[in-house]
């Protein structure tokens, strides 16, 4: 007789989650990925001058305000015709790309990690490092108080299977405390140009504000390279650990197996991470002209399906069937997974010989196979593979700056006209989508890289790509559903996001 396993609210993401699966002879059968708010800012944008959207779309998200800044400043750019500054091209991809970096670390280490890590092998520990004695003291005063205290998010955790008695558990908790440094460094190098973090100042439609200081330049580059060393020398062998270590991992999670990327960093008239899809492994170029939203399951009274760019936001409690406040995203009609992985795959299959050569090298040192690289461990290996690459590429950037040369062009209001502005988020593709009508913003749409991978089924009755991953998953007899969390978190789920 089947059961369910719900999971209500998902901790170690980044918003309100609820994930119900049905349980049949120990393999999940059905799963219902649940969003479990409203926000309403593309309604607060409508009325308001469009100079207003970078600054408003940013407090979607304090863990990637700098994605939805792009976003919205390419929209306005679309819009009006506004060609930004080379410098401030290469200052946004700077911006941007630290704010990736510290993403990515965030994570691995404080999200997901511990889903893999056994942390009272802590309190065997008998050395002098006093990163080890400290966390040994927080799990201690945990285990013995049987809560949980503000500055040692550990326990309780889900039953499951742990590695017991593995150097392994040790140094990731370890490498914990040592991620939250990295991450600072991360965050001020994104200060030193964006003014403030989160929610940036200095990015605007036509560039970036705050021009090239040679000595700011190299202050980024001294954080830079503590940031990139902590990426190849810790993070990548961590993830290498967790694989050799969990190698079941790498056939658990596929999920719909096709692969959508809107293209990131721009570089003159293309992107670094190419644009397009992957779907049944045959590359084609983006056609943003397919993507539509659906609500047959989503608590919206909206017309279904639409383009964001004539999309609408009327809630509707109560509506027959519905069972998420995020909409169904889809290309073509169909569920298309989105994130670190599929700019991989994508830019793998399009041929960009930088990721070509990352990714074989990464293959070949996990033991995974291109087959298997959709996967839980697939998409940790995917994320540290894109952080690796990209501390290199900022480099580039970097030496690329001229001093002395704008960084913004001017502003020129139009008083109607509308655009789009397509960027990739950490978490995945990232759309914006505007109306200016007498000088205002007369319909704002943003569709976000969770929005596409924890929806809910759409009006085929199509079950969204998170939903898609957890279908088939075999279970433990006595599963609390941990299994069903580690795939949940491989995507990354910033549900604050996909609600918006």
């Amino acid at each position: 007789m089947g059961k369910k396993i719900i999971l209500d609210p998902i901790t170690r993401i980044e918003g309100h989650l609820r994930i119900d699966t049905s349980v049949d002879n120990g393999e999940v059968v059905e799963a219902w990925s649940k969003g479990e708010m409203f926000r309403g800012f593309e309604a607060m944008l409508v009325g308001r001058d469009p100079l207003d959207a970078p600054v408003i779309t940013q407090r979607i998200c304090g863990v990637c305000p700098v994605s939805h800044a792009v976003a919205s400043v390419k929209n306005i750019e679309s819009a009006i015709g506004l060609v930004p500054a080379a410098n401030g091209v290469l200052l946004r991809n700077l911006i941007l790309g630290a704010n990736y970096l510290q993403s990515h670390i965030l994570h691995f280490y404080h999200l997901a990690a511990l889903d893999f890590v056994n942390v009272e092998d802590i309190l065997a520990y008998d050395g002098n490092d006093p990163i080890l004695l400290e966390l040994k003291s927080w799990v201690g005063q945990e285990v013995r108080s049987n809560k949980i205290l503000p500055a040692a998010p550990f326990l309780p955790k889900l039953d499951g299977p742990y590695p017991t008695g593995n150097p392994w558990n040790l140094s990731a908790l370890s490498h914990y405390l040592e991620a939250l440094h990295i991450r600072k460094e991360a965050h001020k190098m994104a200060a030193l140009f964006g003014g403030k973090i989160p929610h940036v100042m200095t990015i605007v439609p036509g560039g970036v504000t705050c021009g090239v200081d040679p000595e700011t330049v190299e202050d980024f580059r001294m954080r830079l390279v503590t940031v990139r060393r902590f990426i190849d020398e810790v993070y990548l062998k961590d993830v290498l650990a967790a694989a050799a270590l969990f190698p079941e991992y790498a056939a658990i999670g596929r999920g719909v197996g096709n692969y959508l990327s809107y293209g990131v960093f721009d570089e003159g008239n293309a992107t670094w991470l190419g644009a397009g899809t992957v779907i049944s492994g045959r590359y084609e170029p983006l056609d943003a002209g397919r993507i539509t939203e659906a609500v047959a399951a989503s608590h919206y009274a909206d017309r279904s399906p639409l383009h964001p760019s004539q999309g609408e936001i009327k809630p509707q409690t109560g509506k027959a069937d519905a069972y998420s406040w995020l909409k169904a995203p889809r290309y073509g009609g169909q569920a298309m997974e989105v994130g670190p992985l599929a700019r991989m795959i994508v830019s793998y299959h399009a041929g960009n010989p930088e990721v070509q050569k990352g990714v074989n090298s990464l293959l070949s040192l996990s033991g995974l196979t291109m087959e298997n690289l959709p996967s839980v461990l697939g998409r940790h290996a995917a994320r540290v593979l894109e952080a690796s690459l990209l501390a290199g590429r900022m480099e580039k950037w970097l030496n690329a700056l001229e001093p002395g040369r704008p960084s913004v062009a001017p502003y020129v209001a139009r008083a109607s006209g509308s655009g789009q502005g397509l960027m990739e988020a950490p978490r995945g593709a990232l759309g914006h989508w505007v109306t200016i009508e007498n000088n205002k913003i007369a319909r704002y749409q943003c569709v976000v890289p969770s929005t596409w991978n924890f929806s809910p089924r759409d009006d085929a009755g199509i079950p969204g790509p998170v939903e898609q991953a957890l279908i088939g998953t075999r279970l433990p007899e006595d599963s609390k559903g941990l299994e069903v969390a580690r795939i949940v978190r491989s995507f990354d789920p910033c549900i604050a996001c996909a609600v918006h």
